[in-house]
């Protein structure tokens, strides 16, 4: 009895999965039958660009950096804040080079008392000398500490002058309009001059986000078709349906490696931007290369291409449903993108092609879905 149990439950598997792929099968023969293998010509509009990414960040970015020693007393500005070209950005403490200041211009003061009294000296040495009353020795020693004395003057002068100098790059100023990236010391750090041996320290990080630039890697196969002054659209992801028009500003005379493509570093300008556009942001550039509208357009799979042997030029041609046969037409092609081609001659809008090549059944006189092929080519409309 369970044998016979066990027969039954078997054979009603087996009748079920014969049943299901019965089914399957049945079901997948209609989307077999639906393939779609025409299409109609149709007028379009047709704009071809080439992509490429890049990184936003800002066209003047600058590191701030002291230029002498010090220590820093006052720092007013913080990070995101906005100064105007000639504010304030920090101040290093100047006490040591005031006092520096004042012992120095008593020491011009000094010199020049000393090169007032060498000068009478000298003055007088001479109408004495003229008179025969001293030796040309006493008259060369004096108008040699005469010259000694304009010799000091001078060089407290100067060390008054670079002194001053000092003084003056104690207090840094934002070079132009500006918003505050980062800032990495605080007040009371003792920081190092940009005179050095080494770069100096950073205090701050400043940038004009009124002006950006996308900084994009272009494909060599794509250079060719960009030129400086070029417009481009601008896309930004983090900013969904915001697009900006961009100027390419410049490109690389030289080509790079990124990402083991070749390509060539181009600088684009974007214009009229925003707020919601920050540096470090990832944009998209569309170039447009090509365009026209509303034209007569076929799909590219449509458009067959082979070379004629006896001239060894490039032919096109596409397979135009004629009655209840395909003809072979000669067509030229203008602008396309990545789908579509215009047609400048050879087809009207509303024929219907084939996206099959059929020269085979031409050549063997069959026929494709009850539709006969014709066995000579007609001749191309121009």
């Amino acid at each position: 009895m369970k044998i016979l149990i066990v027969i039954l439950l078997v054979g009603a598997l087996g009748a079920g999965g014969w049943y299901y792929t019965q089914r399957q099968r049945q079901a997948a023969e209609p989307q077999a039958s639906a393939k779609v293998d025409t299409a109609v010509i149709e007028t379009r509009d047709i704009k071809f660009a080439i992509n490429a990414a890049g990184d936003i960040t800002p066209a003047e970015q600058v590191s701030v950096r002291p230029e002498v020693n010090g220590k820093i007393e006052v720092l007013p500005v913080d990070v995101g804040d906005r100064v105007k070209a000639g504010q304030l950005l920090f101040k290093l403490d100047d006490r040591e080079l005031q006092t520096q200041r004042q012992q120095e211009e008593k020491n011009v003061e000094r010199s020049r008392l000393q090169l007032g009294q060498a000068e009478r000296d000298y003055q007088r040495a001479r109408q004495l000398f003229e008179g025969k009353l001293i030796s040309q020795e006493l008259f060369e020693d004096s108008r040699t500490k005469y010259d000694l004395a304009k010799n000091e003057l001078a060089l407290r002068e100067k060390s008054l002058d670079l002194i001053i100098e000092r003084l003056r790059k104690t207090e840094v100023m934002a070079p132009f309009d500006s918003t505050i990236l980062t800032r990495p010391i605080s007040v009371g750090q003792a920081v190092s001059g940009s005179g050095g041996f080494n770069a100096g320290t950073e205090v701050l990080t400043i940038a004009n986000l009124n002006d950006l630039i996308v900084n994009a890697h272009i494909n060599q196969a794509d250079v060719t078709r960009l030129h400086v002054d070029q417009q481009v659209e601008v896309t930004v992801e983090a900013v969904s349906g915001l697009k900006v028009i961009g100027r390419v500003e410049r490109i690389a005379p030289q080509s790079t490696l990124k990402n083991n493509i070749r390509g060539f570093a181009a600088r684009i300008l974007l214009k009229d931007v925003g707020q919601q556009i920050r540096p470090g942001m990832s944009a998209n550039i569309s170039i447009p290369v090509a365009s026209a509208d509303n034209v007569v357009a076929a799909p590219l799979a449509a458009v067959f291409t082979e070379t004629n042997p006896a001239t060894r030029e490039i032919e096109r041609h596409v397979w135009v449903r004629k009655d209840d046969a395909w003809e072979r037409r000669s067509v030229k092609i203008g602008v396309s993108d990545y789908f579509f081609a215009e047609v400048t001659s050879g087809l009207q809008a509303g024929e219907v092609v084939s996206l099959e090549d059929r020269s085979k059944e031409t050549s063997t006189g069959g026929a494709t879905n009850g539709v006969k092929v014709a066995s000579k080519p007609a001749e191309s409309r121009r």
